[in-house]
């Protein structure tokens, strides 16, 4: 039973999937029904995520479309699918870019350059050390200094 159903999806899967994954801005053009007529539209967006495996393997694009995030899941083995078009690789350090949602600004819009990580509280704390010891305007340092935010040892 179970090389039946692997031989019916083998069938079924797509020979021309280029090799992407998330970071990479991508290029989907769908076929689109509107009554009875047939288009192709494009979908470019950053890849967010990619799951599954075989027939049932889809992955997530996100676009920001007049100042709106927009995200669409694809199957990756739709007939749907005319082509995927690979714009840009991109270097990132995460499997799922989930956080790329609730960034805002260009680091949400380009998950490669400056800005697109946090930034920690390095900068705040060496601030602090730099001058007389005590805490930077707008850091969470404590009055010791050491980043814990304790205040034990204050005058």
């Amino acid at each position: 039973m179970n090389d039946l159903v692997r031989q019916l999806e083998s069938a079924q899967l797509r020979r021309d999937l280029p090799d992407f994954g998330p970071g990479d801005t991508v290029v989907v053009n769908v076929r689109v029904r509107e009554g009875n007529r047939e288009r192709v539209q494009a979908f470019e967006g950053v890849c967010i995520a990619r799951r599954g495996g075989g027939i049932n393997a889809s992955f997530t694009l996100r676009k920001i479309s007049h100042g709106v995030g927009v995200e669409r899941v694809f199957p990756a083995h739709s007939p749907a699918i005319e082509s995927i078009e690979i714009k840009r690789r991109g270097r990132v350090r995460r499997a799922k870019l989930y956080f790329l949602r609730r960034a805002a600004g260009q680091g949400g819009a380009d998950p490669r350059g400056p800005g697109a990580g946090r930034q920690g509280r390095g900068r705040a704390r060496l601030r602090a050390r730099e001058t007389d010891g005590t805490p930077a305007p707008g850091s969470s340092v404590g009055r010791r200094g050491d980043g814990h935010g304790s205040e034990v040892g204050a005058a």
